[in-house]
């Protein structure tokens, strides 16, 4: 696997990819390795980059869930939701068939945070969690920068 950190205004953040498809990707705390900028890598660093400029709102990246059938399922759902839009937790759960817990925990088991919004879903009375580092104030941002923070006032 190679992986590559990158600069963001929400932190240093790793990409992590594997025979030529993002696995993985987050905040990381403490050194930042970069092992092989790699093809893909680079273009994921770009589109990163246009994102946080507000110049990309949809990620056209290889991407896959090395996890369960259920995870990749909860990310394929998280990933169409478009920039600047929220779903519920309940909305998820309901388009899953499962209950509202369990689309949380689909939510908090994101590998590609950024990459597959997870942070474009809410709990139906405010915001609900945020794995990812930086917890809620970072989930904050992120619907701050694509326009969504009228749901927050």
């Amino acid at each position: 696997m190679a992986e590559l950190t990158v600069t963001t205004p929400t932190g240093p953040f790793t990409l992590v990819e594997a025979e030529g498809t993002l696995v993985a990707c987050g905040w990381r705390n403490g050194p930042q390795d970069t092992t092989e900028a790699t093809p893909v890598l680079q273009e994921a660093a770009a589109q990163l980059d246009a994102y946080f400029a507000g110049r990309l709102t949809r990620f056209d990246l290889p991407w896959r869930v090395d996890r369960s059938p259920f995870q990749a399922e909860a990310c394929a759902l998280m990933a169409a939701i478009p920039f600047g839009e929220t779903i519920t937790y309940g909305d998820m759960a309901k388009a899953l068939g499962v209950s509202a817990q369990a689309a949380g925990r689909g939510c908090g088991g994101n590998p590609l945070p950024v990459i597959v919004p997870c942070h474009r879903v809410l709990a139906t009375n405010g915001l609900g969690g945020f794995s990812g580092s930086g917890g809620v104030e970072t989930k904050v941002w992120l619907l701050r920068h694509e326009g969504a923070a009228g749901l927050l006032i």
